[in-house]
């Protein structure tokens, strides 16, 4: 095992979270396998032209950062972006499938009443009803189910913000993962500002947050928040680096608190994908990958005997150098933990890749071609990305 996966193992969290994938490597995997989300036969109907898509996932430990800030600062607006956050890991997730409207989501908040006061709780609430809308300019509709919101202390030691998100899909609009020799990747970037974005945003999306607090932020946090973190953990690995939330840092030419750019909300992309599903012919896409947990790595779930070679990546924004600069993170290892810019890829025809990057350049997202899929005389699959930073072998 590698130092830094050493330090994320001592925090209790994992790169690739194998033992997960351990556990429910048995189960049923849907209709379609390598989908980027399980895809169930249609419950509702019955209809054999028809399936179901049901997808939960959280903000993760964001909100533990989100805390912080607030209490610093007394800037509700941080928990608006949790929200977003949440929301996006499921939407987003759905859309690589084709799924890119008319979802249903409902809620699940639990909070420590100690900590976290009834003015968090409505604006969160009055968030996801802002970010609905929202998406309801761009011809997205979105549906809120309610949910539940508790007061559970005994085991939450701030707020955990998660939401589960429904649709109802026909087949015949589904991308299935089927990635292959031939293919080039056009990847798409998490940072700037977007026509649908109210602030400029640092690319961080939701995953590696717990590196990003430990690793960057002062040793202080901890004394003055110990209910922000697990108590249980090595004090050696507890905020261990040098800044403060209220620091300036500046990304693409604007200055603004450090917290605020770590806090910087999951872009979505289901406006950009609900336009390239409706211009572009989907027989020339082959899979489209999100990529969260597992970082630039995330596609290889996805493939099958093929060699994915990423020489062209966005460039990398500066909340990542930062980050790589207070843990002293292998590059390697942070090509595997964080999307280091590039969130977002579809691999397609060369014939319409061009297309792709027209259609993001109109919602004001940067976008190009960073790559291409060769075939590998190996059953495994095999990811090169070459880039400034380094050349590494996954």
């Amino acid at each position: 095992m590698s130092n830094d996966a050493q330090r994320y193992a001592s925090r209790g969290v994992s790169a690739n979270k194998s033992d997960v994938h351990d556990a429910i490597r048995n189960l049923d995997k849907g209709l379609f396998p390598k989908a980027f989300c399980k895809i169930l036969p249609d419950y509702i109907a019955g209809s054999k032209s028809y399936c179901n898509i049901m997808h939960a996932d959280t903000a993760g430990t964001k909100t533990s950062l989100a805390y912080m800030y607030w209490r610093e600062t007394g800037d509700l607006s941080v928990w608006k972006g949790i929200v977003q956050d949440a929301m996006v890991m499921n939407l987003d997730d759905m859309a690589c499938v084709g799924c890119v409207d008319k979802f249903i989501v409902s809620s699940t908040v639990g909070r420590n009443k100690n900590y976290i006061s009834g003015d968090v709780v409505k604006t969160i609430i009055h968030a996801a009803v802002e970010f609905c809308d929202t998406m309801r300019t761009y011809n997205i509709d979105i549906k809120l189910a309610g949910g539940e919101t508790a007061d559970v202390g005994d085991i939450v030691r701030t707020i955990d913000v998660g939401f589960t998100a429904f649709a109802r899909l026909k087949r015949k609009k589904l991308i299935i993962n089927n990635i292959k020799s031939g293919n080039v990747i056009v990847g798409f970037s998490s940072a700037g500002k977007s026509v649908y974005e109210t602030e400029t945003n640092s690319g961080i999306g939701c995953n590696g947050l717990t590196s990003a607090r430990h690793d960057v932020l002062d040793k202080s946090y901890g004394g003055r928040y110990p209910e922000s973190y697990d108590t249980k953990i090595p004090e050696e690995v507890v905020y261990a680096g040098s800044k403060y939330l209220t620091d300036n840092f500046t990304v693409l030419g604007e200055t603004k608190p450090l917290g605020k750019w770590i806090l910087s909300p999951t872009r979505t992309y289901l406006p950009l994908l609900q336009k390239i599903l409706s211009e572009v012919d989907k027989k020339n896409i082959s899979g489209i990958i999100h990529n969260t947990g597992g970082g630039q790595t995330k596609v290889l779930k996805y493939t099958e005997g093929v060699k994915i070679i990423k020489n062209n990546l966005l460039p990398i924004p500066p909340i990542f150098s930062l980050i790589q600069s207070q843990s002293q993170t292998d590059w390697r290892e942070m090509f595997q933990v964080f999307n280091m810019g590039t969130r977002l890829e579809i691999y397609c025809n060369e014939k319409i890749a061009e297309n792709l990057v027209d259609v993001a350049r109109l919602l004001n997202i940067e976008a190009k071609l960073i790559g291409h899929v060769e075939k590998t005389n190996i059953e495994r699959n095999i990811l090169l990305i070459e880039n400034p930073a380094g050349t590494f072998t996954y």
